[in-house]
């Protein structure tokens, strides 16, 4: 049976995690207390004074006694300290009371609900977003906290694929855990093979594109329709990714050196690496040209044209790989 503190802030900018720890206490006091020993505190409705008279307030619920409190961000130091702080300086018995916060630039945690947890004998965790080149290095330490190990480069190639968001990569970081088992070593070849088989076959068909290998890239495509998927999805998909391919060869031909073009990225350092070889492989106008005609293409999928939308990728991708 979980033991429970008197109080918990759980506060940061990583929305995503401070919401899921809210519904794992929820879940938790629930099975500890039912849904009678419950209790939730939001918008106009949660106030330090608010808090304050439910704390206080007597109860006919049988055990633990639970109160959630939302948006703790926008709360005052001199209305905790009048209202809220003289109550968790003795907390009831049998009660916990949990605040979240989903903060910002702008919105804060006040300190003086900081002091009072603590004064309460509670505890605080900060749930922070992690910049992207913290992230390989953070996914790593997670898998290990999950019995299986990733390399650097796997991690790397983890961001590039899935994105910035924690709580996706830890998604996928488990999946791994589960598919490969404890201890597992996991590499990239094991990363992307987890990537669902039509967003492969979209980064080879993309690859082949900028490449200009014909042959690959109409056998991706095809690959891609045997798949069923539909180009009027594809499309924007090689458009969105040679345009970030035309803005790295843009930089270069303008004079900037690849180390000033990778730090300039939003990405992780493998998604960067990859860009910029394939803008140093080709060349600002080809991508141009290639755009304008993905462009085209995308009409043509739209009921633009009279020839079915495969005949017009078909001759798309010939055009673009030529």
């Amino acid at each position: 049976m979980p033991t429970f503190k008197p109080a918990y802030l759980i506060h940061g900018d990583d929305h995503g995690r401070v919401g899921e720890r809210r519904s794992r206490l929820r879940a938790m006091a629930e099975a500890e207390s039912g849904s009678g020993g419950l209790e939730h505190l939001e918008g106009d409705g949660a106030t330090p004074a608010a808090v304050a008279a439910a704390l206080n307030a007597m109860t006919l619920a049988v055990g633990r006694r639970f109160v959630i409190v939302d948006g703790v961000e926008r709360w005052k130091d001199a209305d905790v300290k009048a209202d809220l702080a003289p109550v968790l300086a003795a907390p009831p018995p049998d009660t916990t009371v949990a605040f979240f916060a989903r903060e910002d630039n702008r919105q804060q945690v006040p300190k003086a609900l900081h002091a009072a947890v603590s004064a309460a004998g509670g505890d605080i965790a900060a749930e922070r977003l992690r910049k992207a080149r913290e992230l390989p290095r953070w996914a790593i330490g997670q898998a290990e906290r999950l019995g299986v190990r990733l390399d650097g480069a796997a991690a790397q190639a983890l961001v590039a694929r899935v994105g910035e968001r924690q709580q996706r990569l830890l998604r996928e970081i488990e999946k791994l855990a589960i598919e490969h088992g404890p201890q597992a070593a996991i590499g990239v070849e094991e990363v992307e093979a987890a990537a669902p088989s039509a967003e492969r076959h979209a980064w080879s068909l993309v690859d082949a594109l900028v490449a200009r290998d014909r042959p690959t890239a109409l056998a991706a495509y095809l690959r891609l329709r045997a798949q069923g998927e539909d180009p009027a999805r594809l499309v924007p998909l090689m458009a969105r990714r040679m345009r970030d391919v035309l803005a790295i060869a843009e930089r270069l031909e303008a004079g900037a050196s690849p180390s000033e073009v990778k730090a300039g990225l939003r990405m992780s350092p493998y998604a960067a690496d990859m860009r910029l070889k394939e803008a140093r492989a080709s060349d600002a106008e080809t991508l141009r040209r290639a755009i304008e005609a993905l462009a085209e293409l995308e009409l043509a999928t739209r009921g633009a044209s009279e020839l079915t939308a495969d005949t017009e990728a078909l001759r798309t991708v010939a055009a673009i790989a030529a």
